[in-house]
């Protein structure tokens, strides 16, 4: 007996087509994306001073490599990030189980989530340098407050999406609140945990940045800050590509544990 019917079989042929489709028109609006910088540069439709071009980004990064600092310029925002990531993402779930057990520490804390959430983190950003040094440290603490609070809300909503009809069943049973949680709250929260981790990337990336502004001297955000002081824009564009790069590999990551966790 096979394991496919014939209809089966044809649907998943079409939905690998889908996809092997949908990965080919990103690429290509990739290539034309920076296929119309590059012409714009050299047809002079805008100024390549002001917004460089891909020859001038790889000569840029070129010379960086053979000078010995990109690597370490890479290593030291990548370094910055994850170890934000992973604090700041951990600390978020910990806390949404820690709300979601007591509900009334929920209820006393929720304006204060929101205010938090939506307070700008660079305006901290003084205190920390004081409290903590302008160093790595600082850095770090930066991108975790950015991904913290987004996080813990993102997080607990998906706890909170658990109906009440499942969790008073659960109770009916005889169950305790520890197997309601590990039972029918856990799993109806993975989805929205996943969801957590991908904004908790990018926000990662700006906390990280934004810390590297204030007191880096060394990293991508450093780059990006040193190359506008003294008018070199190529380096800065090439910062920013190296950004994408990087936060993309690191979105693509979660992604790949996301269709690991939910068996794609």
């Amino acid at each position: 007996m096979s394991g496919y019917s014939a209809e089966h079989g044809a649907y998943l042929r079409r939905l690998r087509r889908r996809r092997q489709g949908v990965a080919l028109c990103r690429g290509l609006v990739l290539l034309l994306f920076f296929g119309l910088w590059e012409l714009g540069a050299r047809l002079a439709w805008f100024d390549p001073f002001i917004l460089s071009s891909p020859s001038r980004v790889l000569g840029t990064l070129g010379r960086l490599w053979g000078e010995g600092r990109l690597l370490m310029h890479v290593g030291v925002t990548l370094y910055e990030t994850v170890m934000g990531f992973l604090i700041g993402t951990g600390l978020g779930i910990f806390l949404a189980v820690v709300l979601w057990w007591l509900p009334f520490l929920n209820r006393v804390l929720d304006p204060y989530l929101v205010v938090l959430n939506a307070l700008p983190k660079i305006a901290l950003g003084p205190v920390l340098i004081v409290w903590i040094g302008a160093g790595v440290g600082s850095i770090i603490v930066m991108a975790v407050l950015v991904s913290l609070v987004v996080t813990t809300v993102t997080v607990l909503s998906g706890f909170t999406a658990a109906t009440e009809e499942k969790q008073f069943l659960m109770r009916t049973l005889g169950a305790t609140k520890g197997q309601t949680f590990l039972k029918v709250v856990l799993p109806a929260g993975v989805p929205h945990m996943m969801s957590a981790l991908k904004i908790s990337v990018g926000m990662s990336w700006v906390g990280v940045i934004v810390g590297e502004y204030l007191v880096s001297k060394s990293g991508l955000g450093y780059l990006i800050v040193y190359g506008g002081q003294v008018f070199k824009l190529d380096l800065v564009m090439a910062s920013v590509v190296l950004l994408c790069l990087l936060a993309a590999l690191m979105y693509g990551a979660v992604a790949l544990l996301e269709g690991r966790v939910r068996g794609k």
